[in-house]
């Protein structure tokens, strides 16, 4: 499968967690992800870092969908607010244990996260 871009732009407001959620999941699955328990992880992601993204304060949360074979990264806009929330680092520690990339760019403005699957080095 040749790469892949989709971009999402919704308000940062709980009510369209689930917007992002379904979208990741039929991006998932239109990348190759057949696993149940895969695409579930994937929404799981989504609906984290849609979570963490509204934690910074942004009037909207872009996500930026990069599809390949067996992978889906997510690249969220985050506002210039540092997350008061102390729940915000169990959202951190689920990240981490869900994603095969989690990282942050240099400058704080983006938080990228990469979900693959062990068919992810087929073609």
């Amino acid at each position: 499968m040749a790469e892949k871009h989709v971009l999402l732009r919704v308000p940062a407001q709980a009510s369209f967690a689930r917007a992002v959620r379904m979208s990741a999941s039929a991006l998932a699955v239109a990348a190759g992800i057949e696993s149940f328990e895969d695409v579930e992880d994937v929404k799981m992601i989504a609906d984290e870092g849609f979570v963490y993204a509204c934690a910074t304060a942004p009037e909207d949360v872009e996500v930026a969908f990069t599809l390949c074979e067996g992978s889906v990264a997510m690249d969220f806009s985050l506002g210039s607010s540092e997350p008061a929330d102390e729940s915000v680092e169990l959202v951190r520690v689920l990240l981490s244990a869900l994603c095969d990339e989690f990282a942050f760019s240099e400058d704080g403005s983006t938080l990228h996260l990469l979900r693959a699957t062990g068919d992810s080095d087929d073609e």
